[in-house]
C-alpha cells in the first residue's frame, strides 16, 4: 500500500471558504496518499464524484474540525481508484463510472452499479454476477427487487446454511432517476424543487443542504428568522421519521400495538406541519435565501402542544419496551455492526451512533442555529437492532429539547432575502438528516445556472454495513435488521 497522507498535514494553515471547506487541486500521488490515509483512519471519506474532466473528493477530519474538497485532473477520464485501498469508495466509484464514464484504475469490482442494462443508447450489460460463496450445504434465496408493500425496490441475494445467513449481497439502483442530470444547466429555483424530491423522507434536509451550498457559492445570507425556521422544520422531520421507524421496527417484531401508537403520533405531527407550513412533509418550504413558509403565533402554539403529546408517547413507548422481554429478545444482539466497520465507513446517523461513533453534523461541524443550542450527542455501544432503536429514542428526546429553544428565539423579521448580484461560484454543505449526514455540492456558472450539483445520502455508507449486520443471523431476522437501518 502507498504511503498515507493526513488531511491535516496537507491543509496546513490554509483558510477555509465560507462553507467551511478548504479547496485545493492535487496530483495523482497525493490523491492516492489521501485515500490510504482514509484507510488508516487519518481522515474520513465524505463524498466522491465526477465533475467534467476532474474528480472531486470531500474529506473530513472530525477531531480537528477540518473539511476539504480535493480535485484531481483525470487522464482522459482515468484516475487512481480510491476503493483500491479504501472499500467505502467502491460503490461511489462504480456509480460515477456508470454515469460519467470515468475509469478508476485498479477498481476492485468493475461490475456496474446504477446501470442495469436498460438505459437508452447503451449496450445491454452482461448478466450481473453475484459474488461466489463456497461451502457445504449452502443455498441461495433471491429476494426482490419487487417487494410486498409500497417500498423502494432492491434485490437481496442471501446465501444461507439452513436458516443462518452466510452472506448477503445487495443490488440497488433500480429507481435511479438521473437527478444530477436534471439539475445541470438549470437555475437554482428549479433545482431546489428537484433536490427536495431526491428522498421524500429527507426533503427538508436536502433542501437545507442545497440552500446552504448555493448561499455559500453566491455570498447569499438568509435572514436570522429563516435560519431558525429551517431548524424547526428539520427537527419536526427528524421526529416524524424516528417515531415512524420505532413503530416499524416493533411491527417487524410482531408488536403491532406499538406500531399503531407510533403511526398515530406521526400523523399528529404531519397534521401540525401541514397546518403550520402548508405541506405535510414541508416540501419546497426551504429555498435558497430563506424559507417560503411563515410560522404564525398560532403555529408556534400548535408545535408546543405537539411536543407535549410527543413526550407522552415517547415515555409510554420506553416504559412498554422495557417491560417486554419478548420484544427485546428479538432486538438485543440481533444485527450487530462492529465499531471498526462503522469507523471505516464513517457511517452516520443512528447506524453509526448505535456502534459508538460520536458524529452528528449538528455538533461535529455546527452551523447556525445549532452552534448556539444546548443538546447532547448520544451514542450506544451495542451496535444491534436494540441500540439503533434506542438511539432513535435518545434523539427524539433531544429534538424535544431543541425545538422549545428555537421557538423561544423566534423574533419578528424577514423570512427570505434577495439574491445578490454575484453570478457564479462553488459551495457545499453537510446537514444532519434523520438517518445521517446529507452532503450537497454545487458549482454555479457565470450565467447563473448550475453547472454541477452532487448530492450524497448517508445511505451510501450504511447499505454495505447491513450486509455485515445480517451475517450469522437467521433469514427471518432480515426484515428487522433492514428496518433498523431504514436506508434510502
Amino acid at each position: 500500500m502507498s504511503a498515507e497522507l493526513a488531511l491535516a498535514d496537507l491543509l496546513g494553515d490554509r483558510p477555509a471558504a465560507a462553507d467551511g471547506y478548504v479547496r485545493l487541486a492535487v496530483d495523482g500521488g497525493t490523491w492516492k496518499a489521501l485515500a490510504v490515509g482514509c484507510a488508516k483512519g487519518l481522515q474520513e471519506l465524505s463524498a466522491l464524484w465526477a465533475d467534467g474532466p476532474v474528480m472531486r473528493m470531500a474529506l473530513n477530519d472530525v477531531p480537528r474540525a477540518l473539511r476539504a474538497i480535493v480535485t484531481l485532473e483525470t487522464d482522459a477520464g482515468r484516475y487512481p481508484s480510491v476503493a483500491a485501498c479504501h472499500a467505502p469508495a467502491l460503490r461511489l466509484e462504480r456509480a460515477m463510472r456508470d454515469l460519467y464514464g470515468v475509469e478508476p484504475v485498479d477498481l476492485p469490482d468493475t461490475r456496474p452499479w446504477l446501470d442495469h442494462g436498460q438505459w437508452p443508447g447503451r449496450q445491454a450489460n452482461a448478466p450481473y454476477d453475484f459474488l461466489p460463496v463456497e461451502g457445504e450445504g449452502l443455498h441461495q434465496i433471491p429476494v426482490g427487487p419487487v417487494h410486498a408493500g409500497i417500498i423502494e425496490p432492491g434485490h437481496f441475494r442471501f446465501t444461507a446454511n439452513g436458516e443462518t445467513v452466510v452472506r448477503l449481497e445487495e443490488r440497488l439502483g433500480y429507481v435511479h432517476k438521473g437527478v444530477e442530470g436534471l439539475m445541470a444547466g438549470v437555475f437554482v429555483e428549479q433545482a431546489a424543487r428537484i433536490v427536495g424530491r431526491i428522498s421524500g423522507d429527507s426533503t427538508v434536509a436536502y433542501a437545507w443542504a442545497f440552500a446552504r451550498a448555493v448561499e455559500s457559492a453566491l455570498g447569499w445570507t438568509p435572514p436570522p428568522r429563516a435560519v431558525l425556521l429551517r431548524a424547526v422544520m428539520a427537527e419536526l422531520e427528524r421526529l416524524s421519521h424516528h417515531i415512524n421507524d420505532v413503530g416499524a421496527i416493533c411491527n417487524d417484531a410482531s408488536v403491532i400495538a406499538f406500531h399503531a401508537r407510533c403511526t398515530l403520533q406521526r400523523e399528529d405531527l404531519l397534521a401540525v406541519a401541514n397546518a403550520c407550513f402548508g405541506h405535510r412533509l414541508m416540501m419546497d418550504c426551504i429555498v435558497p435565501g430563506g424559507v417560503a413558509a411563515e410560522l404564525t403565533p398560532e403555529g408556534v402554539g400548535r408545535i408546543r402542544g405537539l411536543l407535549s403529546r410527543f413526550e407522552e408517547t415517547r415515555a409510554e413507548m420506553l416504559r412498554v419496551y422495557d417491560s417486554m422481554p419478548s420484544l427485546q429478545d428479538r432486538t438485543v444482539t440481533t444485527g450487530i455492526v462492529s465499531p471498526e466497520l462503522v469507523r471505516q465507513y464513517a457511517a452516520g446517523g443512528f447506524v453509526g451512533r448505535a456502534s459508538g461513533r460520536a458524529f452528528d453534523a449538528r455538533k461535529s461541524f455546527a452551523s447556525a442555529p445549532y452552534d448556539s443550542i444546548d443538546f447532547d450527542l448520544k451514542t450506544r455501544t451495542g451496535g444491534d437492532v436494540d441500540a439503533r432503536l434506542m438511539v432513535r429514542m435518545d434523539e427524539i428526546a433531544e429534538s424535544l429539547r431543541i425545538l422549545p429553544q428555537i421557538l423561544g428565539r423566534l423574533a419578528a423579521g424577514e423570512i427570505r432575502s434577495d439574491r445578490p448580484a454575484s453570478a457564479g461560484g462553488e459551495g457545499a454543505a453537510l446537514v444532519e438528516a434523520f438517518r445521517g449526514d446529507v452532503f450537497v455540492s454545487v458549482r454555479i456558472g457565470a450565467d447563473g445556472q448550475l453547472a454541477r450539483v452532487h448530492a450524497r445520502d448517508a445511505s451510501w455508507f450504511q447499505w454495505p454495513l447491513l450486509e455485515a449486520a445480517i451475517e450469522g443471523n437467521i433469514v427471518a431476522d432480515f426484515p428487522l435488521c433492514n428496518k433498523s437501518f431504514n436506508c434510502s
